[in-house]
């Protein structure tokens, strides 16, 4: 893959990046509507191959916090075609990296050195490349060591590129008005915490600790002393990525083992540290040859506060659930149902809501669940398809639930993304 010189990192800039792209995008429908006249019974999933491709082509060589987003999207696999997941999902571990010389000039930025007056080896092109940091290797003193580099200009384009995809945010989650903004002050202040090495560096060491206990679940320890606001570097972990590792042959016993730490490593978090590691995808995780989990990236982190994550909770008991004044008594103290709602409006809401926790609560309503059931995720799927086909439940969606809902949801639909990849069968010990 062709390394990168230089990075768009004026407003200016990257919004000149973001327009090439949507003309591209334009051009693609275009051609589209020009073949169906031809062809009625054309389909859009050449549109939606295109369009992703594109989309990605650019975002790409933006790298930073509009290529986050995409990989964000590309976690849920119901909120959009699958030519847009697949395509997105680079983004976890494989875009363009940084140039050598590009690499060495912030490592001066940052050291005073170059990599080879730090390290006895450092490789010259990098391992991994992400959307926020790219990975090399290092050996000093018969150590092998992962470095992460951050891209130049990732923490000042954040507010920008934020504001530039607004508008196709807001449209797509159906979000309007004032209120809007307490979802994208909630990305806006993960993505600058992601942006701080020095920060990602404590919260490692802190979970690595606390969570050294759980069955099959391995940390790598990091150094502060090789270490900045914008380089983190760590032990190196030799294993494949998640996705690599369930493209082979794999006995069942080692999914369910994998499945399962995962799983305790969740729910450790939820239940006793109240914070969690809110970016579940494949990129983050490696298997090493004793089938065990190596957890890596630990840059964004989501408190749950008490107020949250009580009634949160509490939807997953039947005996909530089911009792209707109990039930709404969560869902209003979760933003869910809303003040200015009608009767008609309460009795939509609650009842599509009820639908949907009773089916995404399934895991922990059971001694043991089956995440290679692909019905379970088949049902989740058509209740999103609902949603987009409703327009009543659509327009009553924008602008609901907690600014909390963001990055706990997307945690849940990652684990089980990740889980339903190892159709794993776990205990759950609810």
């Amino acid at each position: 893959m062709k390394s990168l010189n230089k990075i768009p990192t004026g407003k200016i800039e990257r919004a000149g990046q973001l327009l090439k792209t949507g003309l591209k995008v334009g051009t693609n429908y275009v051609s589209y509507y020009g073949e169906k006249l031809v062809n009625p019974s054309l389909t859009k999933d050449k549109l939606h191959e295109n369009n992703a491709e594109d989309i990605y082509d650019g975002l790409k060589n933006m790298k930073g916090s509009a290529l986050k987003v995409a990989q964000m999207l590309s976690m849920d696999k119901n909120i959009m075609p699958q030519a847009y997941v697949e395509k997105f999902s680079l983004a976890q571990f494989s875009v363009p990296p940084l140039s050598a010389p590009l690499v060495r000039k912030t490592f001066y930025n940052q050291f005073g050195k170059f990599p080879e007056h730090i390290f006895d080896t450092f490789s010259q092109e990098a391992i991994h490349a992400a959307s926020i940091g790219q990975v090399h290797k290092a050996t000093k003193d018969d150590k092998t060591y992962a470095v992460k580099i951050q891209y130049p200009g990732v923490a000042d384009s954040i507010k920008s590129d934020l504001a530039m995809v607004k508008p196709f945010a807001m449209r797509m989650f159906n979000l309007k008005g004032s209120d809007t903004e307490k979802y994208f002050k909630e990305v806006e202040n993960k993505l600058l915490e992601e942006t701080n090495y020095q920060l990602e560096l404590s919260q490692s060491e802190r979970f690595a600790n606390a969570c050294k206990h759980i069955p099959n679940m391995i940390f790598p320890r990091y150094f502060s002393e090789l270490s900045s606001s914008k380089i983190l570097t760590m032990e190196w972990m030799d294993g494949k990525h998640l996705s690599e590792y369930t493209k082979e042959p794999q006995s069942q016993e080692h999914l369910d083992q994998l499945g399962q730490a995962l799983w305790d490593f969740y729910q450790f978090q939820f239940h006793h540290m109240r914070e969690v590691h809110a970016d579940p995808h494949p990129g983050n995780f490696l298997i090493n040859d004793d089938h065990q989990l190596i957890a890596l990236d630990f840059g964004c982190l989501k408190q749950i506060p008490e107020e949250f994550y009580t009634p949160y909770f509490e939807l997953v008991k039947p005996e909530i659930l089911n009792n209707e004044n109990a039930y709404l008594e969560r869902m209003r103290k979760l933003e869910i149902i809303r003040p200015d709602d009608n009767d008609d409006e309460v009795k939509l809401i609650s009842e599509f809501f009820h639908e949907l926790l009773s089916l995404f609560t399934k895991p922990f309503r059971q001694e043991t669940f089956d995440f290679s059931d692909a019905t379970f995720f088949a049902q989740i799927a058509n209740l999103g398809e609902q949603v987009m086909k409703n327009d009543t439940l659509k327009k009553l969606n924008g602008n609901r639930g907690s600014k909390h809902f963001l990055y706990i949801n997307r945690t849940f639909f990652g684990l089980y993304n990740l889980l339903f990849d190892l159709k794993a069968k776990i205990i759950t010990g609810y």
